[in-house]
């Protein structure tokens, strides 16, 4: 089976088009397609529904589809265990990260790593948690730095992690930031400003609610931490924000629950890091421990 035929099919039903498989990988339309219609004649089998606008694989597609995963995966694997033994780390590494990371630990990480390591080409993308996780599925990236949630498939490898500890916080002028020791059912009463329903942080605070039979009221739900910190700073409602972000703007409330959340960086079982990769997951636990 040819490794470049696979690529072009993994690639159509990630991006769930031809037009745009054929972009990500360079080549034209039709040469895409020749691709494809190569693998189906060797396999004698249609492995992608051509009758629907939208792609859709055929019964074979759908099993041939994790081991076109793992075939790729072990050509990587070839690769990466052929690489000269030169001591040098050098090439293109792909990394994904979170916003917040990205704001609050990716700078001191890639201050040390470009100057240890000036060799490497770092290709970098900033997305939320979810979707990178997706994003590391479809072997578009070789590390992302996340939030680590319990729901975590088994194919994710953590190769570090940190603790992220957290702190129930409102505006200085809000109501709450005159109650010396508030309890869950004050907060109960107003407004909270939370992330998506899908995240770590907000599975966490809803759980505490509904332990405490206590209403949860979330508003106006956004992902991106310092927007919600800005919302909480002018008084529309009562947050859970990382201790690393607090500063004058924000009032911590002593509410009697610690909060806490993980951080780490992901790759996937079964594909082997490139030698850029592990040096930089050396420099994260260098700057992190220290």
């Amino acid at each position: 089976m040819d490794s470049n035929a696979l690529k072009a099919f993994l690639t159509i039903v990630d991006q769930e088009s031809f037009s745009e498989a054929a972009e990500i990988l360079h080549l034209t339309q039709p040469a895409i397609s020749k691709r494809l219609a190569a693998l189906e004649n060797q396999l004698g089998t249609s492995l992608i529904d051509r009758s629907h606008r939208k792609i859709r694989l055929t019964d074979a597609g759908a099993r041939l589809l994790p081991h076109a995963r793992k075939i790729l995966d072990e050509i990587h694997n070839a690769r990466v265990a052929l690489s000269p033994d030169s001591g040098q780390v050098e090439g293109e590494l792909q990394i994904i990260a979170s916003h917040h990371i990205g704001l609050h630990h990716l700078p001191n990480w890639l201050r040390r790593f470009s100057r240890e390591f000036p060799n490497v080409s770092l290709n970098l993308q900033f997305m939320e948690s979810d979707a990178a996780y997706e994003q590391m599925r479809k072997r578009n990236a070789e590390l992302a730095f996340v939030t680590l949630s319990d729901s975590m498939e088994g194919n994710f490898m953590v190769y570090e992690q940190w603790p992220d500890p957290m702190a129930f916080v409102v505006g200085p002028e809000h109501p709450l930031a005159g109650i010396a020791s508030p309890g869950l059912e004050d907060l109960a009463g107003h407004p909270a400003l939370l992330p998506d329903t899908t995240t770590a942080t907000y599975r966490v605070v809803s759980r505490l609610f509904l332990e405490a039979n206590l209403p949860l009221h979330p508003q106006m739900p956004t992902n991106y931490l310092e927007t919600i910190k800005m919302m909480t700073s002018v008084g529309l409602g009562w947050s859970v924000l990382p201790v690393s972000m607090m500063d004058n703007s924000v009032h911590c409330l002593d509410i009697g629950y610690p909060i806490m959340r993980v951080l780490g960086a992901v790759g996937l079982s079964g594909r082997q890091l490139s030698g850029a990769a592990r040096a930089l997951i050396e420099v994260v636990k260098a700057e992190e421990s220290a």
